[in-house]
């Protein structure tokens, strides 16, 4: 059975940092690109970022370009999200999801076929 799991979320200052994990496990086959989405109160879910399964291609979208970095662990299965100047919105639920096509720019729902459950990350004072 497939599984995405995100942990490390919870509430942040503005310009504080916050690291968010995705766990994946069961995959059978290959996967080629891990995505970070995120969904804030009121808006569509986004993709914001993705890595490919060999971790030599991403993409950033301009919006966290500069304060987000995207990693992964192949041997650990995760893939890590390190948030640093964040501001308020930023706020959202943000959800790992797994991909089959790769990452091949600004993640789309569409191309994802397997998701966490999410997790809330809140930048307020």
């Amino acid at each position: 059975q497939v599984q995405l799991v995100e942990s490390g979320g919870g509430l942040v200052q503005p310009g504080g940092a916050l690291r968010l994990s995705c766990l994946a496990s069961g995959f059978t086959e290959d996967y080629y690109a891990i995505g970070w989405f995120r969904q804030a109160p009121g808006k569509e879910r986004e993709g914001v970022i993705c890595i490919s399964n060999s971790g030599n291609r991403t993409y950033y979208a301009d919006s966290v370009k500069g304060r987000f970095t995207i990693s992964s662990d192949n041997a650990k299965n995760t893939v890590d999200l390190q948030m640093y100047s964040l501001k308020s919105e930023d706020t959202a639920v943000y959800y790992c999801a797994a991909s089959p096509y790769g990452c091949l720019g600004r993640p789309e729902i569409e191309m994802y076929d397997y998701w966490g459950q999410g997790t809330q990350v809140t930048v307020s004072s």
